[in-house]
């Protein structure tokens, strides 16, 4: 990522403007930005007597002694008095200076908490100063900072107090505008926040409550709107096949479909359809729960493109959801006399070949396959759409190769982006809201209600016994092995020790084995025996995690279910449910629960709707590591809370598309202002 040189800064070194650059400050008007976590009371003095055990307290006084002593360990102990009474203060780390600077006689001011100690009032490590009789207070409250090793907070505030002084700080927002929101001006606002006046309670700063704060919140989701809104336009103004079709195909599909689209389907579809007639790039985000039909509203989309003489990709994360979809789309569309190209890593060399040759002849008009697909042999001259699942799995650069791989220079593919991770209402409105979203919100006819399971690890032969007398009833199961996320070669040995614990628990079951490190080979042999009916249990890692699709699995346990995320939980979950068999999901967890993995589990238990748990995912993780915002590519709100301000991201919005139409110049210095060079490639 590029920035601006640190080089120019006054009385910045080049070792000090390197440990600056990691709190991402770069030019003097970062600083501005930099705002206080907290902040501390030094207007005030509190009498010695007066100060309380517990609470941060500001002291003046005389050092009565300064003494080195040797027990219980070496530390540098102060006596300092005024007129109400004696505290103690005690460094266990000090200096030859400190000792100077505390030597007996010398008037001092002491910051710090107080706490009850042997000797009555102390402080232990209170921050220090030398003072006259006549020095006065501050006036404002002292800020502290957010910062890194070898940057003291005393630095910050000089260099922030310099920034404030000498850096433009100009107000974007139309005075009209600023006072029909009722929120202060701009410069008003960061000099409050970066001094702000003793009468302001430091709980109302710290809350981010204060008119102040809600200025530069403000702010902040503008300067996210218009940029996202932006990179909105400039796709529009792309040209892409206009892709209207006959519509033999889809209705063809559909008519032979042995069940029924539900009315999610029908909405998402026609949605999309009216999409692919325009002649600029699609950027639809297609987002249903677990198992609420994705895949056919995908290969919908693809056939329209096929219709209208233009080829279709699919992508999918892993090996195995890749291949699953292949198989489905294969299967519905062989009746047509198509054909679909299957492309992945592990595919022989002459098979794979002969595809690549079809594909890049456009004799082959449909592909599905892994990353492969956007490795640089492939060439698909009539992309027209491509279709990634699992979309937030991929790097916005591997998006962006994907649409790429179309040989019709100026023409943009239509781009449909599926997730089966439902995005709450705040996050689609303030991360996604450059793209246009479909939502599958209806399970299809037919399938059963997944019951969930706490179950602790002590009773673990409990649930060997229940996996048992289902899998001897006719039933198929699923056990899925712990996550440990540090190393995958811990997690093949335990998985491996649970196939053969398993198989020497249960003799008369037939059991498989299912993890990454398998031959793409062995994998396809291992999952197709499971679909086939015959293994009766399949014990496998996290890549079953998305597009397992084995209706007659019915029970599915859990290993160590306090290490997983809600999402993956829920995922894994919806593996099973998938007929019409009553089905059940135990998950196993080890005590002690940690209060994360306390609070996820209770999440997971008490809900099964995807949307409901993606908002205690939201909640609980924050949206920075629910969107995966290094994949994304999108810069991260720093101060503005999505739920807590829910209002001023919807003023937000509209406020943006009258700065583009209006004062087009404002809403550029925003983005300056707030995104520098980072505004990089948003939603490719």
């Amino acid at each position: 990522m590029a920035h601006r040189a640190a080089s120019g800064w006054p009385g910045v070194t080049a070792a000090l403007a390197g440990r600056l650059a990691k709190l991402d400050l770069y030019h003097p008007r970062d600083l501005l930005l930099h705002l206080p976590l907290r902040y501390e009371d030094e207007t005030r003095l509190t009498p010695i007597a007066a100060a309380q055990p517990g609470f941060a307290a500001q002291v003046e006084g005389e050092v009565a002694a300064c003494e080195v002593s040797l027990r219980p360990r070496r530390q540098l102990v102060v006596r300092v008095r005024d007129a109400s009474g004696t505290l103690v203060a005690r460094w266990l780390h000090f200096y030859p200076a400190q000792q100077k600077l505390l030597a007996s006689g010398r008037r001092v001011r002491l910051f710090g908490e107080v706490r009850a100690g042997f000797f009555g009032a102390e402080m232990v490590h209170p921050r220090v100063r030398a003072v006259s009789a006549e020095d006065g207070l501050p006036e404002a409250l002292t800020p502290v900072y957010p910062t890194t090793a070898g940057v003291a907070q005393t630095t910050l505030r000089r260099l922030i107090d310099h920034a404030l002084a000498s850096q433009p700080l100009e107000d974007h927002l139309p005075d009209d505008l600023r006072r029909t929101l009722g929120l202060p001006a701009f410069a008003d606002a960061l000099r409050l926040l970066h001094h702000p006046p003793p009468d302001v309670p430091a709980s109302v700063l710290e809350d981010r409550q204060h008119p102040a704060w809600r200025r530069i919140k403000f702010e902040e989701l503008l300067a996210q709107q218009i940029s996202l809104r932006r990179a909105y336009l400039a796709r529009r103004a792309k040209t892409a096949p206009a892709m209207a079709g006959s519509g033999r195909l889809v209705r063809a599909l559909v008519d032979a479909l042995p069940f029924a689209l539900t009315g999610a389907q029908r909405r998402a579809w026609a949605e999309i359809s009216a999409d692919l007639a325009l002649p600029h790039p699609m950027q639809r985000l297609l987002m249903g729960d677990v198992g609420s039909g994705k895949t056919i509203v995908a290969a919908l989309a693809m056939l329209q493109a096929v219709d209208a003489g233009w080829q279709a990709a699919l992508m999918a994360p892993t090996e195995i959801l890749a291949e699953q979809h292949w198989q489905k789309l294969a299967a519905w569309l062989a009746p047509l006399g198509l054909e679909v190209a299957w492309l992945s890593g592990s595919r022989a060399k002459r098979a794979r070949a002969a595809e690549l040759a079809r594909l890049a002849s456009g004799e082959l008009r449909l592909v599905v396959g892994t990353h492969a697909l956007i490795e640089d042999p492939v060439m698909l001259p009539r992309l027209g759409l491509a279709v990634v699942d699992e979309q937030h799995r991929f790097g916005v650069r591997q998006r962006l190769a994907l649409r790429e791989k179309g040989g019709a220079g100026a023409i943009s593919p239509h781009l449909l982006m599926m997730s089966a991770t439902p995005i709450p209402r705040t996050l689609a409105m303030s991360h996604y809201a450059d793209l246009d979203v479909s939502v599958l919100d209806e399970l299809p006819p037919g399938r059963s209600p997944v019951r969930t399971k706490l179950v602790s690890e002590a009773r673990r032969d409990e649930v060997i016994a229940r996996l048992r007398a289902a899998c001897l009833a006719g039933r198929q199961a699923y056990w899925v092995c712990p996550l440990i996320e540090e190393s995958e070669t811990l997690q093949l040995q335990a998985a491996q020790k649970t196939y053969a614990a398993l198989c020497e628990a249960l003799p008369e079951l037939r059991i498989g084995l299912l993890h990454g490190r398998l031959k793409a080979a062995d994998k396809s042999a291992t999952m197709a025996a499971f679909a086939a009916g015959e293994l009766h249990l399949l014990v496998a890692t996290t890549v079953i995690e998305v597009g397992v699709d084995v209706p007659n699995a019915s029970l599915m346990v859990i290993e160590h279910a306090e290490r997983f995320g809600l999402a993956q939980l829920h995922q894994l979950r919806g593996r099973v449910g998938r007929g019409s068999a009553e089905s059940v999901c135990i998950l196993l967890y080890a005590q002690p629960l940690s209060p994360a993995g306390r609070a996820r589990l209770k999440v997971i238990y008490e809900h099964s709707d995807g949307f409901a748990i993606a908002r205690e995912d939201l909640r609980i993780r924050g949206p920075g590591e629910f969107v995966g915002a290094r994949q994304s590519g999108l810069p991260l709100l720093r101060y503005a809370d999505l739920e807590a301000d829910a209002d001023l991201l919807e003023a937000a919005r509209q406020v943006a598309d009258t700065l583009l139409r209006d004062h087009p110049s404002a809403a550029a210095a925003l983005m300056a202002r707030w995104l520098g060079g980072r505004e990089g490639l948003l939603r490719a």
